[in-house]
């Protein structure tokens, strides 16, 4: 059974060690492969405590997916049925978008009056512990399926915060994270905000009718798209919304090993602001489909970009399944926006950086430092 093991073993890291790098010395992938196996046998005779050898299949696999960037990762058969299944209301959410940053997983956004973003989860908090779980060394699949659960049920975060001394821990009761896209209103008469939340399916349409009564009021005359702390989602949303404010050019593009995934986006011809004046509020849990439009608005000089630098997450996974049932989560492509420039890992820089003063981002310029400001700019 040993040997089976083994034999199944290097043949997953045949394969996988044979397309990460093609161009290295065969006689070198043997020798790791070797090394691998004797590491394995040492394991199994000298560890203190019996190994599930299925586990370390898994683990091996995840392993070389984790090594690859942090969003590639191995789902087993149970946790690739977990994500298939539609929950009709049975199981909620904390409202928390997440990633991973050097083995840690991190958050990128909390979810705009989400059960997280209530009690306190910010954007760059590192989740240490999940209920009495250490959460380091675990895939991040293993990590959001230990915060899954029924409605109504409280689950307890312990987080790692820049500039505090102590961990800090939440208690947070899920529920289901219903999103409310978009939020308007008008400021000091002239300035139409547009707060976008994320890009789901009627984002697109939802902006446009904003739009629409802005220019029925007759007195705005400029806009602020306030794209922070919004993880991201569709990225037909992401150029339809690029599309509205630019005249031509292109929007985003994708790079892949494939060549026929390349493909490249472009704007139709027709600002719907007939080129007034436009602010975008950017911060660091602005990812993904935020980052393609403000990078677009910014690459195209349609934007003043206020705020921080966004989140850098430039890439495009497909999920693929695999024989046992389960599936790998897989980078295959980049975003590039229109200067050439890759957002992965880099995100947008603002052209002009104002420290955030508040994560409540209501109309309230007392607290709101990047609003305040982007209304002085637009007030001369």
């Amino acid at each position: 059974m040993r040997f089976k093991i083994k034999n199944l073993l290097i043949i997953i890291l045949i394969c996988s060690f044979s397309t990460i790098s093609k161009s290295a010395n065969e006689d070198d992938i043997y020798k790791k492969i070797d090394l691998f196996s004797e590491v394995l046998d040492k394991i199994n005779k000298e560890y203190v405590e019996d190994v599930n050898q299925g586990d370390a299949m898994d683990a091996a696999i995840n392993g070389v997916l984790q090594s690859l960037d942090p969003y590639s990762a191995y789902m087993s058969p149970d946790s690739f049925e977990n994500m298939q299944t539609e929950t009709s209301g049975e199981f909620g959410g904390l409202g928390i978008e997440v990633g991973m940053e050097a083995g840690v997983v991190k958050v990128i956004s909390p979810i705009d009056n989400s059960p997280a973003s209530k009690v306190g989860i910010k954007a760059g908090d590192y989740i240490v512990k999940i209920n009495d779980i250490q959460v380091q060394g675990k895939s991040l699949t293993e990590a959001v399926d230990l915060m899954r659960g029924p409605v109504g049920t409280d689950i307890e975060i312990t987080v790692r915060r820049v500039g505090e001394k102590k961990a800090l821990t939440f208690v947070i009761t899920r529920d289901i994270i219903k999103v409310a896209s978009v939020k308007s209103e008008i400021i000091d008469d002239k300035t139409g905000y547009i707060r976008l939340t994320s890009f789901n399916e009627n984002s697109s349409d939802q902006i446009e009718d904003k739009i629409k009564e802005f220019k029925k009021n007759g007195k705005v005359k400029n806009y602020i798209l306030d794209l922070r702390n919004n993880p991201g989602g569709l990225l037909s949303q992401a150029i339809k919304i690029s599309d509205f404010f630019l005249e031509n050019g292109e929007i985003v593009s994708t790079k892949s090993k494939r060549k026929f995934e390349n493909r490249k986006w472009f704007a139709k011809r027709g600002d719907v602001l007939n080129g007034e004046t436009m602010i975008v509020l950017i911060n660091y849990g602005s990812a993904s489909a935020s980052e393609i439009v403000a990078g677009a608005l910014q690459d195209h000089k349609r934007a003043v970009l206020v705020g921080e630098s966004t989140y850098g997450k430039g890439s495009v996974q497909s999920i693929i399944p695999l024989k046992n049932d389960g599936a790998i989560r897989l980078t295959v492509s980049k975003y590039y926006l229109p200067s050439g420039k890759s957002i992965s890992q880099v995100g947008v820089t603002p052209d002009i950086e104002i420290a955030e003063g508040s994560d409540d981002f209501r109309i309230n310029t007392d607290t709101d430092n990047q609003l305040d400001y982007a209304l002085k700019l637009l007030n001369g």
